[in-house]
Parts: structure tokens; sequence; C-alpha cells
């Protein structure tokens, strides 16, 4: 089976991995700090590095002082932790339509969502195409909350010439194989907002706090350290750190194959009937994690299932949301959000990996073409 996506290993990550594993440290050691710098220098914000995606959003939600009471605007079209890691922390999640072309929260639908109670306002760069930050970033400051960009799909894109990672007040990433770059499992947070940062990075530490400027005990001794809000271990250890190095290395190689495969796919099926290809807007520099197609006039559960015993492997991305049976039992219903419901019914990403090869790209292009000339 031809994966929709797959991680690109060579020796130089083997190599960074097994010299990591020969070092003194495992986890909580320099390769750490390395990764993070590294990352700086791509998101264009001081980073945090973590466990996972998941663990980057509820670590930043945390951050953002979400709680009971308090409420998360965010989108329907995204996986459902951008949703879930609100929810186990008190908040109540409200979803807001997407963008007809993108996909992407729609700034005005965000907008038409915000009360009293708004404390974040979630972004998802939907494939890697950035949302509209700008205009995010007028709604929160106006509801006087903290924008979260959630840019799982999306390191190594650019919004008006500036990196994810530098737009919104957290950024989040992830780091699953399957994604722009890997460290196996992995993620991390981007602020520009060096208290957020801490908080993240206190959090991300099960609470402890060593710095004896922040001590309420600081004489007590060498050993000391206090933990004075509950915090989870989310720490990405070193030799994993140390794959995400070898990987940012490679990043604008990366980059310039995804670009590469996505040009052909534009190319090759610009002129299939019954297809919609994916928005790229002029303002944005997107790095496709995936290349997002709309199935037209029902066909989507036709071609899908076509497509995979054909030995393609193309996914759905994503139901929305608050169709999840945990959100319908708390009283999310359908209908909620028309155009990310719509959106859902025609998506299908095809795949779109780094060492995918052409005569693969040119197998998937030929047999959807097949299925949907018949």
């Amino acid at each position: 089976m031809l994966p929709y996506g797959r991680q690109s290993i060579d020796d130089s990550d083997v190599a960074a991995v097994v010299a990591a594993l020969g070092s003194d440290w495992l986890t909580t050691g320099p390769r750490v700090a390395r990764f993070e710098a590294e990352l700086e220098a791509v998101a264009g914000a001081p980073c945090v590095a973590v466990t996972n995606g998941t663990t980057a959003l509820h670590a930043a939600y945390a951050a953002a002082g979400l709680g009971p009471g308090d409420e998360l605007v965010t989108t329907p079209m995204t996986f459902v932790v951008t949703a879930s890691g609100a929810a186990l922390l008190g908040a109540t999640v409200v979803f807001a339509d997407v963008e007809e072309d993108t996909a992407n929260l729609d700034p005005a639908a965000a907008q038409a969502a915000v009360t009293g109670r708004t404390r974040v306002i979630a972004a998802v760069d939907y494939a890697g195409h950035p949302a509209e930050y700008d205009t995010l970033r007028k709604v929160a400051e106006g509801a006087g909350a903290l924008l979260v960009a959630d840019a799982a799909h999306a390191i190594g894109s650019a919004y008006r010439g500036r990196p994810v990672g530098s737009l919104a007040d957290l950024t989040t990433f992830s780091f699953f194989p399957t994604k722009n770059l890997t460290t196996g499992e992995g993620g991390a947070v981007a602020s520009p907002d060096p208290g957020l940062l801490w908080r993240v990075r206190t959090f991300r530490t099960v609470g402890l706090v060593r710095d004896p400027g922040r001590l309420r005990y600081p004489d007590e001794g060498g050993w000391h350290q206090e933990v004075h809000e509950f915090g989870l271990n989310y720490r990405l250890p070193d030799v994993l750190c140390a794959l995400g190095s070898a990987q940012l290395r490679r990043l604008a190689a990366f980059r310039a194959r995804r670009e590469h495969l996505t040009a052909r796919y534009d190319e090759l099926l610009a002129d299939v009937p019954g297809l919609r290809l994916p928005a790229h807007r002029a303002d944005v520099e997107p790095m496709r994690h995936l290349y997002p197609v709309r199935v037209l006039d029902g066909r989507r559960r036709e071609v899908y299932d076509r497509m995979r015993a054909a030995g393609i492997g193309v996914q759905v991305n994503y139901v929305p949301v608050y169709w999840h049976p945990v959100f319908a039992d708390l009283g999310y219903r359908r209908g909620m959000c028309p155009v990310a419901e719509a959106f859902y019914a025609e998506q299908l990403s095809l795949p779109l990996f780094v060492d995918l090869t052409e005569p693969d790209q040119d197998r998937v292009v030929q047999t959807l073409r097949d299925i949907l000339g018949s």
C-alpha cells in the first residue's frame, strides 16, 4: 500500500540518534536546548520541546490560563485534540465555521462566536496553508483573548513573509512521522512572550520551579525545588531531539521536494472533471503537509474505496470535531458549521511525502483519473 504520508530517514538521522544513545544524556540534556534553539531559527520565536503535538496544545492552553468558565473559539476542521486539550482543562469549546476555499478558521465566524468569556481563539493551518492571522489577531485583541496557532501541519510555512511560529501568542507544532519533519513522536510550543513561554516550560516539567528568583523558600539548599502550579511530564528526550536537529538540517530539502510534488499534482490534475484542487492564497508560502483535493458530485466515498483497493493510501482529514461522540454527548449537534461539513463531505488527501517518487505520483494521478472518468 502506498501511504498517504511517511517519514524520511537517512544516515545522518541515524547517526545523530546513535550519538545521543552513546552520550551521558538520554533526556534533560544539552540536545534538548540545542533542538529548541534550532527550532527558534525556523519558527521565528523561542520554543519549548514537548512529547507530541497533543501535549503541545495542552501545555499552550494551560499557559494561556484556560479553565472552567472560559471559552475557546476554534475550527471543527482539525484533529480532535485542538478542541479536547481545552475541554480537558474545563473550558467550553465554541466551534466557528471555516473559509470555503482554505478550510481554515473564518475570521468573520470567529468574531461572531466571541463572547465575554472568550479567553483563547485557536486557528489551525490546515494542510500547511497558514490561516488569516492578521485578521484573527484583530478579533482576538477585540475580545481580550489570546491567539493560538495550531501549526501541526505547517512548520516551514510563512504568512506575509513571516514564519509560522511568530504570528500568534502561542504556536504549537507536531513532529509525528507524517509531518513536515519528525522526531518519531514530538512537538513544540513557540511564543514571542517570555512569560507565556516560561509557563509552558514549567507546565512541561511537572510544574517544577528551580529559579532562585522565583522560589518561595530560596535558602532551603541547593537541592531545593518547588511546585507552584500543577504540571505534567511532557519532556522530549535528548534522543528524539537529536533526530529533530538532524531533520531540521534537511528542512530546506524537504520543502523543495514537497513544493515540487505539489506543483506536479497541480499540473497533472488541473483538467480532471469532478475534482477541485487545494487553494493557495498569494500572500502565503505553504509547506504542505497534505495535498487535500475535493471530490465532487457525492463520489468521495467511492473514490476513497477504489483508490485504497488499488493500493493507494488516500485519507480523509478530518471528521468535523463536534461529530465525535464525546462532543455529541455534551450537546453539540451536526449542522453547526455547514461550510466545514460540506468540505468534509468532499475532502480526500492524496499521498504526499518527501520520498514519494514521480512514477508513484503518476500512478496516483492516473488511478484517480480512471476512477473519475468511469
